[in-house]
């Protein structure tokens, strides 16, 4: 048998370079396989990447999807909620709430009382009388004559097309006997001197536009039928100018919100063609400040071009206390520099856990997003049992109950922030729970706070409704006297005024008003 040595070459030199060629080529194997190696863990790297991008591209669609077609609600389902014990949980705070007296609603136990509404007491009745002919008025037993015993009454609601009138001013003119004196009766001052609007029209026109979401145009055409022609431009004018006659009232509005120590704050676009240095279709910003006691809230609109961290700090010039608003950071520098108290809004935590369980799309399964969200829906089941208790009550019932939801929040929050990509739907939910999370707690401070900025939300409803319908503002002018026409209507409605009442009230009085405290008697506050 042949052996491995019996082909290798006797000569020394031979021998050296047969090793040499050996090494040459082991070394270039190790190579090609370290090669192909870092070749492998590249394309896994690459593989991992696709992955994820896929992942976020489908998360994105699905959350598209879910905003298109589905429900906007952000509640969780019941079977949703049972699975973290929350049924467990609620029915623990109906006890709670029966000790510290807070009144609890059982939607299984309610029933709602069946049949129509009555009308209500304070609409004038007229009286239309139904009465038998003389034929009928006799008995067809005996022929005996019917007399009166009693009234069967019953109500229909009626309504009256608006109607419009003139209003002739009539102004006496009296003169003595000596030729040498003249006197005429003074008019009285008009909210637009020289101007076809009484208080009354003003008012109406104003509650279409702001209240209604009419535009000017549609309340043209209206009025057009009815055989007034009101131009549009007339009417807009009619509007600057009511905007700039109740700026006293804004003025002791806004001294009244900044002496209060609590302030929510939020922020929507909205568009100015004319205005200088911007574009047609750029966006400009209405800003929203809700505050004062709770008996005598208080709503202010403010336009600015920008979004920029001067804003809060222009309005909120002198105010001490607690702001509170959403996860935007233009509110950072009044709250550094005012040195105020600044706290978070759990509804926009809940509304990314929302997104992020939309973003799984049919699909769903239990994990991260519905856990977090499943722990804030408790905190929300400690705020509905004292919704409506005193403060004292309502910090002392949180101390006790949603303390410890929010240490149990916390610690999850720890173990789920390192397994989830920050790029993923969940992963935004929570390092925006993490970012935030020292102001979503601040709630717990004192019971006279909310634990999110639902308020001030709900509070630019009204404009987001009207815009959708007059699109934009023709100029800068214009996007101001709306902003302090919402401010003081949506502070009467918050008042429990009725809007159209109030604002006759006011362009009758205010141009008459020569003192702050005729001004001050004017204010949306009954």
């Amino acid at each position: 048998m042949q052996h491995a040595s019996d082909s290798l070459p006797n000569n020394i030199d031979a021998l050296k370079s047969l090793l040499v060629d050996q090494v040459a080529c082991n070394a270039r194997l190790h190579s090609d396989h370290a090669s192909l190696a870092d070749k492998n863990t590249q394309l896994l790297a690459e593989n991992q990447y696709i992955k994820a991008q896929v992942l976020l591209l489908q998360e994105r669609l699905n959350i598209a999807l879910a905003q298109r077609y589905a429900a906007r609600s952000e509640q969780c389902s019941p079977d949703q909620i049972r699975l973290f014990n929350e049924a467990e949980a609620e029915a623990e705070a109906d006890v709670v709430a029966d000790e510290i007296g807070a009144p609890v609603t059982i939607a299984e136990h309610t029933r709602q009382k069946r049949g129509r509404k009555p009308l209500p007491d304070h609409l004038p009745r007229i009286d239309v009388i139904h009465t038998l002919s003389e034929a009928e008025r006799h008995c067809p037993h005996d022929g005996a004559w019917l007399t009166e015993i009693s009234d069967v009454i019953s109500e229909q609601l009626d309504i009256v097309p608006a109607t419009i009138r003139v209003l002739r001013h009539i102004r006496k003119t009296y003169a003595c006997a000596c030729g040498r004196c003249i006197k005429t009766a003074p008019l009285p001052t008009q909210p637009i001197p020289k101007s076809l609007a009484s208080p009354g029209l003003l008012a109406h026109v104003v509650v279409c536009k702001y209240v209604d979401a009419l535009p000017l145009y549609r309340q043209e055409n209206i009025l057009q039928r009815i055989g007034v022609d009101i131009p549009r431009a007339t009417l807009a004018n009619w509007m600057i100018q009511a905007g700039l006659l109740i700026q006293p009232l804004i003025n002791l509005l806004r001294d009244r919100l900044l002496a209060y120590d609590i302030i929510q704050m939020d922020e929507t676009t909205v568009q100015v063609l004319n205005e200088p240095g911007k574009t047609a279709q750029s966006k400009s910003y209405l800003w929203l400040q809700r505050g004062g006691p709770p008996e005598q809230p208080i709503l202010l609109y403010d336009y600015d071009p920008g979004r920029g961290a001067g804003v809060p700090q222009r309005l909120l010039d002198g105010f001490q206390g607690t702001l509170q608003t959403d996860g935007y950071d233009g509110y950072n520098a009044v709250v550094a520099t005012g040195k105020l108290t600044h706290i978070g809004c759990f509804a926009h935590a809940r509304r990314k856990f929302d997104e992020a369980i939309k973003a799984q799309g049919k699909h769903k399964r239990r994990g991260l997003a519905q856990r977090g969200l499943a722990l804030i829906q408790k905190l929300y089941g400690v705020e509905k049992v004292v919704r409506h208790a005193a403060p004292a009550a309502r910090y002392a019932y949180r101390l006790q109950y949603a303390q410890p939801i929010l240490a149990e929040l916390r610690t999850w929050l720890d173990e789920a922030l390192p397994q989830v990509p920050p790029q993923s739907a969940t992963g935004r939910a929570l390092h925006y729970l993490h970012n935030e999370w020292s102001k979503l707690i601040g709630y717990l401070a004192d019971g006279r706070l909310e634990i999110d900025n639902n308020r001030a939300e709900n509070a630019i409803r009204p404009f987001v409704l009207g815009r959708k319908n007059w699109l934009f503002s023709d100029s800068v002018r214009g996007v101001k006297a709306s902003a302090n026409l919402y401010s003081l209507i949506e502070t009467a409605k918050a008042n429990g005024l009725e809007p159209y009442a109030y604002l006759q009230r006011v362009f009758t009085e205010l141009p008459q008003a020569d003192s702050v405290e005729a001004i001050e008697a004017l204010l949306p506050h009954p």
